[in-house]
């Protein structure tokens, strides 16, 4: 993971059920954190944990 700017300039687009996408976002509120915040550290985890060290 060469730079760490912090700015985000890239997207991943992916189709949910609704019911499940706003259940997620409903637990993350109530945990206080974010939708976006939670799915970019599962990639960082998923990715640390199978060996792309980026």
């Amino acid at each position: 993971m060469g730079k760490k700017s912090g700015k985000k300039d890239s997207q991943l687009v992916l189709r949910l059920d609704k019911d499940e996408r706003d259940d997620f976002v409903r637990l993350c509120k109530e945990l206080d954190t974010s939708a976006a915040r939670e799915i970019r550290a599962f990639i960082r985890k998923f990715m640390k944990e199978n060996g792309n060290k980026g």
